[in-house]
């Protein structure tokens, strides 16, 4: 799901409509249509077309890129998505929310994870 997600937040920062990304990468609409969907997944061949009209790389588009957050030597370092950083910055903009979310993180996620059907 989160290469879709990228794939049209990235056609709409750069302004384009399905139709012209389409067309910029050898596809119709409605293949971009689908790709935006998740109901399609396009080829390696046009994943590096999408990610060089985009002006990205691949690991960006498949979610695979990722932001440091220690150092490499720490214990505690790891590696967080764009969309794991923006999650928690949202988080952050609610003090008593994110009070409860540091204190009891496990506690939480079940919380959330009940409220929407036991995902896995």
């Amino acid at each position: 799901m989160l290469l879709s997600q990228r794939i049209k937040t990235l056609r709409k920062q750069n302004n384009l409509t399905q139709k012209q990304l389409g067309d910029m990468v050898n596809v119709t609409k409605a293949s971009i249509c689908c790709y935006e969907n998740g109901t399609r997944t396009p080829t390696l061949e046009t994943l590096m077309d999408l990610a060089n009209a985009f002006n990205v790389s691949i690991n960006c588009l498949i979610g695979t890129d990722s932001f440091e957050i220690a150092e490499n030597d720490s214990k505690y370092g790891m590696y967080l998505a764009r969309e794991e950083m923006e999650f928690i910055k949202e988080i952050r903009k609610y003090s008593k929310l994110h009070k409860r979310v540091i204190e009891e993180p496990r506690r939480f996620v079940e919380h959330i994870n009940i409220k929407f059907n036991n995902y896995k």
